[in-house]
This record gives structure tokens, C-alpha cells and sequence, in this order.
């Protein structure tokens, strides 16, 4: 408690900002995802109203279902497009003045929802959630980018984690929010809708007062003072010569080397085994079972008996429970460490998905195994919570350079977003197939994420990046000679040690 609370002091700058950064990065991936379901049958009854209004006639309910389906996919295509640009944007103009204007994209977003229905337009909620999309696509790169950069190596998995709980955050207030009794009825879904802009504005008048990326400033901008100046705001006052050593390292290395572009990154052997563990990370998020249980929350309990208004509330419990976990994995994660969180994550997630098969099989037989079936899906979400939530967060900013961190996230976040398409098409049909047995296919999954972490992935706690590229290098080049690292400062760049 005492080392927590001198460092709450020594790098307050850095705890001021982190807030500031997960308010307008993966709070909103996470606020979008959930406050959507709370507004199907709302936006369906406004589209179906502004059909009879336009063509004197109410719409076919095939079209209808077309068309709500395009409203929830055109925000992943949106989103699709956003990652896939945050590579240029983020070296040309820096990860701060990106996420700056992404709010005001984010605000132009909100506003044109929320003014659907006095337009009585349901294209306008078709175009915010398509602008929404691209705005969100590009800032949770961003934010996972920036919040690994401004961290020291003590802190560092603390504050990547802290991206995960703010997409548990999002979640948990989209699902408090879209209640009937707060803004889910049907006068106020255009306000949940628009709500999404009350978070990027917090984050567009804040921002401003804190700095960009100390590794950009020294790295792209060749700025040292302007490096020295943020490490002294975000770290306070004192010694902090070895992040700034391992920065000028990675300079040195980047002297001759530009910014790699995702199609180099694909070809360069030197990051072969980092591009398998990002996807492998990527995969098994989307893959393991997550987005069912909460899909099979609803339909467990409604198996059940219980009342329908009393569900959204016992499926909001799952939520929460995740949002806790997430707290807890960011106070452990560097104690445990990235890889043990991962491995040991996976193998009770997998073993939860087994006993949760086996309770849905025998629901009918007994009438408290519905219970368990609850008390098990919310186990799993504060194991996926505790665990692989954060320290996949935390490991995608860690195994990469700078020079090829915006490739990387890139391929990431597009993985990410084909994974939700693809598992948002195809996951109903494996259902009305495999009904419960649908978890066993995500069961095998993390088992043999398990083992391929267990056996490839190094450890990253407390490393610095040249350290943890050291021991991919013994995986890319394992029959070559392995490239000599830098391990000194050019004179160019000699600093005194005191800031």
C-alpha cells in the first residue's frame, strides 16, 4: 500500500491522464456494443413509423430486419475503416491531435443520431452509426498505443490493462443507461443514442492540458526537450533514465529506418512470432466464448422462468462482474505477470465452458440448475475479465517497436473487426445447430491458445521493448544469426540523468 500510494504521488500526471485517455478510446467500443440492444425494438417501431409515413403503408418485416441489420453491421464496417487509417494519421499528425479531432467526429456522430427522430429520418441513425464506427475504429488503437507510451516499465502493464477496463466500463454503462427506467424507454432512445458524444466531449476539453507520447516526441519529432518535458508532467520529478535509455535505443536502431507499413510488416522475418502472438491474442478474444455467454445469459435465465423484466437486470450482473475483474487484473498484472494471467486464464475459461455445457444439458432435469448455469457464466466473465481481458491489452503494445506499432495495431484492430463480423453472422446458425455444444468449439479453442502461449510467448513483465524484441529474436532468427542490438546511447543524444 505505501509503494502504491508513493506512486500515485511520484507519477500523478500519468494517473491524471489515463481516465482522460479511456473516457474517448475503448469506453466507447464498449458503451456501443451494449446501449444497442436496449434500442432494437425502439428503432425498429421508428423505422416502421416513418415508413407508414412516407409510403402510406407500413414496411414488409423481412426489410425491417434488413434494415436493422445494416444499423448494428455499418457500425463494424465504419470501425473497419477507422483502424485501417489509423496508421497514417497516427505518424503524421501524432496520437494526440488524432484523438482530438476524433471527438468532434464522435460529436458530429452523436448529434446526427440524435436528431433522427425529430428529422423522422432513419437514414440519419444509419449515417451516425456508420461515422460513430470509423470514429471508434480509430480511437481504440489510439488509445492503446498512447496509454503503453506514456507508461515507465514499472507501470506499464497497469496502465495498458486499464484499456480493458474501460471497455468493461463502456459496457457496464451502456447497460445501466439503456434501463427503461433511466433512458431505454421509448421517448428517450434518441438520448442514448446521442449519448456517445457526452464522453468525447469530456475528453476534447482535457486532453489539451496533458502531453503527447514522450517516445513520438523523441522518436518522430527528434524533440528532446519536448520528450523531457512530458516525462517531468507524467512522471514527476526524479530518475527515469532507463525508459529514456531504451527510447534512445530504439531511436538509434530507427536512424535508417522508416516507418514500416503493414505489407512490410507482413514480410519482415525480424517480426514473424510477434505478428503470430498478435494473432493468436486477436483470435482467441473473439473466439473464446465471451460474446455467446453473454448471447446465452438471456436465453439461460429466460429458460428459467424468470420474469423479462427482471432479466436485463441479472444479465446486467454480468456485466458489472466483468468491470470488477477488470479492476482487479490492472492492481495484479504486474505482480502475476502477462503470461501467467494468459495461460492460466485460458485453461479455467475452458474448463468453465465444459461445466456450463454440462448445466445446460441437465436444465430441464432439475429446476436449481439454471442457477448454476448463472453462477457459472458470471465466474467466466470475471475469469475473462481478471485474466486474457487485460493482459491481451497490455502484451498487443508490449511485443512491437515503435517503428512497427502502428502497422501492428493496425492489423490487430482489422482482425478484431472481421472477427465481430464474422462471429455477428455466423454465431446464430452454429446455435440453432449445436445449441449449448456451440461452447465446446470454443473450449478447444482456448485450450490450444493455452499452449501455444505457454509454449512461444515470453514473458514481458518488466521488460523494456529491446529486451522483450531480444527474446523474439531467438524465435525469428532460431537457425540465423541473430541481429545485433544497440545497447548504448549515441553521444548525439547524451542527456543528464536528472530531469
Amino acid at each position: 500500500m505505501t509503494s502504491f500510494l508513493a506512486d500515485l504521488v511520484q507519477y500523478q500526471g500519468l494517473f491524471q491522464m489515463i481516465p482522460v485517455l479511456g473516457i474517448g478510446g475503448t469506453f466507447q467500443n464498449g458503451f456501443q456494443i451494449s446501449s444497442i440492444t436496449y434500442m432494437s425494438q425502439h428503432v425498429k417501431a421508428f423505422i416502421n413509423e416513418t415508413w407508414l409515413e412516407r409510403y402510406g403503408y407500413p414496411i414488409h418485416q423481412d426489410n425491417l430486419l434488413f434494415l436493422w441489420s445494416i444499423t448494428v453491421s455499418i457500425f463494424g464496417i465504419g470501425g473497419l475503416l477507422g483502424s485501417a487509417g489509423s496508421r497514417y494519421l497516427t505518424i503524421k499528425y501524432g496520437k494526440k491531435k488524432c484523438l482530438l479531432c476524433n471527438n468532434l467526429l464522435m460529436i458530429a456522430a452523436a448529434s446526427i443520431m440524435g436528431c433522427s427522430k425529430i428529422a423522422r429520418s432513419f437514414e440519419m441513425i444509419l449515417i451516425g452509426r456508420f461515422i460513430c464506427g470509423i470514429s471508434v475504429g480509430l480511437c481504440v488503437p489510439l488509445h492503446q498505443q498512447y496509454v503503453g507510451e506514456i507508461s515507465p516499465n514499472k507501470l506499464r502493464g497497469f496502465a495498458n490493462s486499464t484499456a480493458s477496463f474501460f471497455w468493461s466500463l463502456g459496457k457496464a454503462i451502456g447497460q445501466i443507461t439503456g434501463q427503461r427506467e433511466l433512458l431505454g424507454r421509448q421517448s428517450l432512445w434518441p438520448m442514448l443514442m446521442a449519448s456517445c458524444g457526452l464522453p468525447a466531449l469530456v475528453q476534447l476539453v482535457t486532453l489539451p492540458f496533458f502531453p503527447e507520447s514522450p517516445s513520438y516526441l523523441l522518436i518522430h519529432k527528434g524533440d528532446l526537450e519536448g520528450c523531457k518535458k512530458a516525462i517531468r508532467q507524467l512522471w514527476g520529478e526524479g530518475r527515469h533514465q532507463a525508459e529514456i535509455d531504451d527510447i534512445m535505443k530504439e531511436k538509434a536502431t530507427m536512424k535508417n529506418t522508416k516507418i514500416l507499413s503493414v505489407l512490410e510488416l507482413l514480410k519482415d522475418p525480424a517480426f514473424r512470432w510477434q505478428l503470430y502472438m498478435i494473432v493468436i491474442l486477436t483470435a482467441t478474444v473473439q473466439l473464446c466464448g465471451i460474446n455467446a455467454i453473454y448471447f446465452y445469459t438471456f436465453e439461460v435465465l429466460q429458460a428459467a422462468g424468470f420474469d423479462e423484466r427482471i432479466i436485463s437486470y441479472m444479465t446486467l450482473s454480468v456485466g458489472l462482474s466483468e468491470l470488477v475483474a477488470a479492476l482487479v487484473c490492472s492492481s495484479i498484472i504486474e505482480r502475476l505477470g502477462r503470461k501467467v494471467l494468459l495461460r492460466g486464464g485460458y485453461c479455467i475459461m475452458g474448463s468453465l465452458l465444459a461445466c456450463i455445457t454440462v448445466t445446460l444439458s441437465l436444465q430441464d432435469w432439475y429446476f436449481w440448475m439454471p442457477y448454476c448455469s448463472l453462477c457459472l457464466i458470471i465466474l467466466f466473465a470475471v475469469v475473462f475479465g481478471v485474466g486474457p481481458a487485460g493482459a491481451t491489452v497490455s502484451l498487443r503494445a508490449e511485443i512491437v517497436k515503435v517503428s512497427c506499432r502502428p502497422p501492428a495495431f493496425v492489423i490487430s484492430a482489422i482482425l478484431n473487426w472481421l472477427g465481430i463480423f464474422v462471429i455477428g453472422t455466423t454465431f446464430p446458425f452454429i446455435v440453432e445447430r449445436l445449441k449449448h455444444f456451440c461452447f465446446l468449439i470454443f473450449m478447444g479453442v482456448l485450450f490450444t491458445s493455452g499452449i501455444l502461449i505457454h509454449l512461444f510467448l515470453p514473458e514481458t513483465k518488466g521488460k523494456s521493448i529491446m529486451e522483450i524484441t531480444e527474446e523474439f529474436n531467438k524465435l525469428n532468427f532460431k537457425k540465423k544469426s541473430v541481429p545485433a542490438t544497440p545497447n548504448h546511447v549515441t553521444e548525439d543524444y547524451t542527456f543528464c540523468t536528472r530531469l
